[in-house]
């Protein structure tokens, strides 16, 4: 199959796709109880196969291998697209398809000198997660609550701050951070398992999905370790599995006294009474319950998160896990949210910019990439590798008050850059260096391109969308 029949057969594969997807999703919006048989032939069809190939393909962990040895590249070029999927599919289909353990690689923890463990499967396995993702998610989706917000389709990081902004600006003052320890390894299989039965009635859909739960992982020291709980991080699957486990915290919030179920009135009454209201944000395994009460109010369902998440053998970072007031600032998915008073008045408000840990992180970042290009390559090597970083930082962070943040953040950036330069050349003057290296001015620029300047971009203000995010399966069709 050449690229121009690819290219053809995969706009007609996604389009086949969407069209199931959205079926799939008005069927479990419809019925909330329904569970969903005959999805086995889903998961084995060529277009879903064909779809879960090219995101395989397209993702940046393409180029890595699993413990098989094989990349997305080399299969192409030795087994070809076609012949691959082709046998893939009659594994699936004839039941002698087993996913292989998955290769474990530590990688070091942002902030800390822990490491966090990544189970990288072979490509092979990443195709069937794929598929079983393209299958599964949109059934899931129907029952997923405004709440969460991690690895969805359509929602972002923004959208779960904004929404903390939010509440903690209507009188939701008191806030518990909520910090899961070893969140991905933990998970009990069984739990797991009995929740996605609720929504999945095709047993050998089930047997697949247990497969991969217990498919081991292969130890950076070459030993075989068994999988007894858990999902392996960086695997396809994993964030949606994470997500149908830790639904169980959304859902007791939702439908208990005080959270987004009750009405106005209803929240009047229990303030009246001395009793809090509370909502939870979640984004994944991180997560806040914004609190309107007291701090002792905020324990108790500090508490009571930790006996929910305990159905799924999950347990609370007693270090990690705090309550705090808005007024001290509350650090969520890198952003620091804090109530402080506006300079020149004496109104409050809820501001929303860069974490000290996020800006520390980019900082080690310029540094690091400072260190690694060596003196004797051009100054457009080293401009290239920082302006990537410089720039989507600034991106993420610039629906926030980071104006002050990317100055500082710009004045580092040059004193590194300006160091790398004296380095190469230790005894040019100033005058030449500015001549040779900034334009005759003060700020870097090579051949092809010019330093980043952080402090030059522009801030802006997220809006914020509530729950009025658009699913990417419409109910109705036009």
């Amino acid at each position: 199959m050449n690229t121009d029949e690819l290219e053809w057969a995969l706009m007609k594969a996604e389009r086949r796709v969407l069209e199931i997807q959205t079926k799939l999703h008005r069927w479990a919006v419809d019925d909330p109880h329904r569970r969903f048989d005959d999805l086995y032939n889903l998961v084995t069809d060529p277009a879903f196969l064909l779809v879960a190939w090219d995101r395989v393909r397209s993702n940046r962990g393409a180029k890595t291998a699993g413990v098989d040895g094989r990349t997305a590249a080399s299969i192409s070029l030795q087994q070809g697209v076609e012949g691959f999927l082709g046998a893939l599919r009659s594994s699936l289909k004839d039941r002698s398809f087993l996913p292989l353990p998955a290769r474990e690689r530590l990688i070091p923890k942002p902030g800390s000198t822990k490491r966090r463990r990544l189970g990288i499967s072979t490509i092979r396995d990443r195709v069937v997660q794929a598929s079983l993702k393209l299958v599964m998610e949109p059934i899931f989706e129907a029952d997923f609550l405004p709440c969460s917000y991690g690895f969805r389709p359509n929602y972002r990081v923004h959208d779960a701050v904004s929404e903390v902004r939010h509440l903690t600006s209507h009188s939701y003052e008191w806030v518990v951070e909520g910090d899961i320890r070893a969140c991905f390894d933990e998970i009990a299989h069984p739990a797991l398992m009995d929740r996605v039965r609720l929504r999945i009635g095709d047993r050998r859909v089930l047997v697949l999905v247990k497969a991969f739960l217990k498919a081991g992982i292969l130890t950076e020291h070459g030993s075989l370790k068994e999988s007894r709980s858990g999902t392996p991080q960086g695997s396809i699957l994993s964030p949606l599995l994470s997500n149908v486990a830790l639904a169980v915290l959304d859902e007791h919030f939702a439908q208990a006294p005080g959270g987004p179920a009750s009405t106005p009135n209803e929240r009047a009454k229990r303030r009246r009474r001395g009793l809090p209201n509370y909502r939870l944000c979640r984004y994944a395994d991180d997560w806040v319950i914004a609190v309107t009460g007291t701090k002792e109010d905020a324990y108790t369902l500090k508490e009571e998160a930790a006996q929910v998440l305990s159905r799924m053998g999950l347990h609370l970072s007693e270090e990690k896990t705090l309550i705090t007031h808005i007024n001290e600032g509350v650090d969520f998915l890198g952003w620091r949210i804090q109530r402080h008073r506006k300079k020149g008045t004496d109104r409050w408000y809820v501001y929303t910019y860069p974490a000290k840990k996020a800006l520390h992180a980019v900082m080690a970042k310029v540094k690091t990439i400072c260190r690694q290009v060596n003196t004797n390559q051009p100054l457009d090597e080293l401009l290239r590798r920082l302006n990537s970083v410089l720039r989507g930082w600034t991106m993420f962070f610039r629906p926030g008050v980071s104006s002050a943040t990317f100055q500082y953040l710009s004045a580092y950036a040059w004193r590194r850059v300006i160091k790398w330069i004296r380095s190469k050349h230790r005894r040019m003057n100033w005058k030449e260096l500015r001549r040779r290296y900034c334009g005759g001015e003060w700020w870097p620029r090579g051949q092809e391109r010019d330093l980043f300047d952080p402090a030059k971009v522009r801030t802006t203000r997220y809006r914020y969308r509530g729950s009025r995010i658009p699913s990417p399966w419409p109910l109705a069709i036009a």
